[in-house]
């Protein structure tokens, strides 16, 4: 096991130099506000507990392509990783969860930490591994494997990947166009998952409840880097408590950014590569030593940091929305602190959106007034109407030229 730790050892004493800065700007993670002065350990702490997932080498060969490493392709795939994992943490833990490395396989929270962890290991048989990711890119977005992927791509795969995860329910929403069309997003998040069967075995009549969002934003902030006019929204991004980050990178180079102080964002590296690596089965979790060593390498100590102007211009804003409340406090915030504020803000809401629609001030209402009415949605939705939820996302698509207009980062 000591070779597992050779990469990520050598990479927390490379990071330690960049760790969080002496500053008395607040320090933002994922929406949660830190003072570097008081809060270093908190930090880092909150870091620590994200789970990384790097390049890994040495597992099953992904279908029929004989590739049994990431290494050089897969680090746009692993930021989708890293940001999916952390929605499942926040839905099944809460934001407020911290991993120790000293954990008891008798700890229920730890147990359902496992079973996440479980979902994103390197084998064709978890939901979200990079063989998942890698072979629905293949077959839905036209990426071949071993082919670098751009944040809308991975956005995407994400979504179509997580409907089949019954345990979490999860709806991925990609907004589209440069806007979140709010009507749109919650007539999908009360539409029932696919699994939900009443005591006859059909589908239960009983009114439909808030499915979790996932909400990923891609965004084109520039040509070849980002155009300072969007820096502040951005920045403001990162302070809203449903914050999930941004996936993006330095040019060729994917990243996870998490948070930000000053003009610095703070982010995970996917660029280690480890051995590839397994938890034994549930029932044999008996002694602790059994996953520890597994367990330590999808965590890293020390955060990186680079100049906002640093990043590439092609990102994806993420935010996660487990109630119907937290997603009209997001809709909120971004229309008193992104759309009213700005000349150019990042993106636009609008209330509701049709079939090959392109947004515009003529037809966008009033935001902050349906914020007021909150919408509300009759609670006879069927999981017909979820499946043409992804069908119009998917229809719109056939319109959306944004593949091409995303540089890949590597």
């Amino acid at each position: 096991m000591d070779m597992m730790f050779e990469a990520y050892l050598t990479h927390e004493a490379n990071s330690k130099s960049e760790d969080i800065p002496a500053t008395t700007e607040p320090v933002w993670v994922l929406g949660k506000k830190y003072s570097a002065m008081h809060n270093l350990e908190e930090i880092r702490k909150d870091i620590t507990s994200r789970l990384w997932f790097t390049y890994r080498k040495g597992f099953i060969p992904i279908g029929d392509t004989g590739l049994t490493s990431d290494k050089g392709w897969g680090c746009m795939l692993r930021c989708g990783q890293m940001v999916l994992a952390q929605a499942l943490i926040h839905l099944h833990l809460g934001r407020e969860w911290r991993w120790t490395a000293e954990r008891s396989c008798r700890d229920m929270s730890y147990r359902t930490y496992l079973r996440i962890l479980r979902m994103f290991e390197d084998r064709r048989a978890a939901p979200f591994s990079i063989h998942q990711i890698a072979l629905m890119g293949a077959s839905s977005e036209g990426k071949a494997v071993g082919e670098w992927f751009g944040p809308n791509t991975v956005a995407q795969v994400i979504r179509k990947l997580a409907v089949s995860d019954e345990w979490s329910s999860l709806v991925v929403h990609v907004a589209m166009d440069n806007t979140v069309a709010i009507g749109n997003i919650k007539r999908q998040c009360f539409t029932p998952p696919r699994h939900i069967e009443g005591p006859s075995g059909i589908m239960d009549s009983k009114s439909p409840s808030w499915r979790p969002l996932l909400l990923i934003v891609p965004l084109r902030l520039g040509l070849s880097e980002i155009n300072p006019l969007y820096i502040k929204g951005l920045k403001v991004c990162f302070t809203f408590k449903q914050s999930l980050g941004v996936i993006g990178g330095k040019p060729n180079h994917a990243l996870y950014f998490i948070g930000c102080v000053g003009d610095e964002v703070i982010f995970l590296d996917p660029h280690t590569t480890q051995p590839t690596a397994s938890l034994p089965e549930e029932k044999s979790y008996i002694k602790l030593d059994q996953v520890e060593a597994t367990d330590n390498s999808y965590h890293c100590s020390f955060a990186s940091r680079c100049h906002i102007l640093g990043m590439d211009p092609s990102v994806a804003v993420c935010f996660f929305c487990p109630t119907e409340k937290d997603f009209d406090s997001l809709c909120s915030q971004i229309q008193q602190q992104i759309v009213l504020p700005e000349r150019q803000p990042l993106f636009e809401l609008c209330s509701d959106r049709s079939c090959h629609w392109s947004p515009s001030d003529e037809s966008c209402s009033s935001t902050a007034s349906l914020l007021d009415d909150s919408v509300k949605f009759s609670t006879k939705a069927t999981m017909a109407e979820e499946a043409a939820c992804i069908a119009l996302e998917d229809f719109d698509r056939q319109f959306d030229d944004s593949d091409e207009d995303f540089e890949l980062l590597g």
